[in-house]
């Protein structure tokens, strides 16, 4: 799990992540998102929103920390899911997670 955030911090200060829910729903629209983070206590509402969206387009999903260590580590307040765009982290992120879902 930590390699994941720890991935996800590098990715989000190179600009390879986008955080949110609507930015991720607007990601995976876009067929932009290559993997998407879910905070361990994501809302059930955020989690339709984002989960139906990445299952539908086949996009893998990692279960990842609570919401409030998954924002420290992007700079950011609590965030519920956070997509990967950039290819490369995608996959490195992917083979780090412990819990993939496709």
């Amino acid at each position: 799990m930590t390699s994941v955030i720890g991935l996800l911090g590098l990715g989000a200060r190179a600009g390879s992540v986008l955080v949110g829910v609507e930015a991720v729903r607007a990601g995976l629209k876009r067929s932009k998102c290559r993997v998407v983070v879910v905070a361990s206590d994501a809302s059930p509402r955020a989690c339709e929103k984002v989960v139906r969206l990445a299952s539908a387009r086949q996009v893998p999903r990692i279960a990842g920390p609570v919401a409030v260590e998954l924002g420290r580590r992007l700079g950011r307040p609590p965030v519920m899911v956070a997509g990967v765009v950039d290819p490369a982290l995608a996959q490195g992120i992917v083979r780090a997670g412990s819990n993939v879902t496709a």
